[in-house]
């Protein structure tokens, strides 16, 4: 990952939070081992990879099967309290080697604030996808045909006419901002960085999904959207679920850089 050299008190990126210590690019070392080459590899570039593979695997399984098998009666609550669980747990777990982005809206936004390095950004995000593809696999396998048709195997289908676009889309870059602002300044941002992160970023992802779930599905993150629409084939305005997480991670880094000032930070790859 990037390192960070602070200018001011205002940004302190803290890089053991950002990329965990002995992840990320590090200077060449005079190794005496082909297999020490490896594992030092394999640690700073494969295993957070891995991390964000299995992570989103399991949070996008079981925000799923929590829609698949969503208890009548309940409306949003069901899936709204299983995502945000779901996404502090694996968060709280496999944080510390990947930082815990799951979500490519995130990955995006870190990176535009400084907290990833380019070299991790595409495949992050290759790995949520894949994950994603893997969670919504296993939810379909466990579940009920019936169940499993009537929600459309969980992809995203809230939006069924283009009425619905313009707010659809407005939504989910606002839940998406909320989201990844609360990513970027209470685990990123050394200033706030918080010990609560994962339990805050879960409870966003609940209200998000309480809120505004009737709007657009509140999918807050890419992957989410494209793992059930592979798997059950429904791509009915999946776009949205692009365009609007990705337009609210812009918009998050640059409302950060303008609080926060770009020249507070340079880089310098390790």
């Amino acid at each position: 990952m990037a390192l960070y050299e602070s200018k001011t008190e205002l940004w302190d990126l803290d890089i053991n939070v950002i990329q965990p210590e002995g992840k990320g690019p590090d200077p060449a070392t005079d190794g005496n081992s082909s297999t020490e080459s490896f594992r030092d590899a394999f640690q700073r570039y494969i295993q957070p990879c891995l991390a964000e593979l299995l992570g989103s695997s399991l949070f996008i399984f079981v925000g799923c099967l929590s829609v698949i098998e969503n208890t009548e009666g309940t409306g949003r609550l069901q899936p709204a309290l299983a995502h945000g669980l779901a996404l502090g747990i694996v968060i709280a777990v496999l944080g510390e080697i990947s930082g815990g982005h799951f979500n490519p809206a995130v990955s995006v936004s870190v990176f535009l604030i400084g907290g990833l390095n380019i070299i991790l950004l595409v495949p992050y995000i290759l790995a949520q996808m894949c994950g994603g593809m893997i969670g919504a696999g296993l939810a379909k396998v466990i579940s009920p045909s019936m169940n499993y048709a009537k929600v459309s195997g969980a992809a995203f289908d809230t939006v069924q006419a283009d009425t619905q676009i313009v707010p659809a889309t407005v939504a989910e870059v606002i839940m998406t901002l909320f989201l990844t602002m609360v990513v970027c300044m209470g685990a990123v941002n050394g200033r706030t960085r918080s010990l609560l992160a994962p339990l805050c970023i879960g409870l966003t992802v609940t209200a998000d999904i309480l809120a505004g779930g009737a709007v657009s599905g509140a999918c807050m993150n890419p992957a989410r959207a494209f793992g059930p629409a592979v798997v059950a084939d429904y791509w009915s305005y999946h776009w949205i679920y692009w365009v609007g997480p990705m337009s609210g991670a812009l918009l998050t880094a640059s409302f950060i850089r303008l609080l926060l000032g770009d020249e507070k930070t340079r880089v310098i790859l390790m």
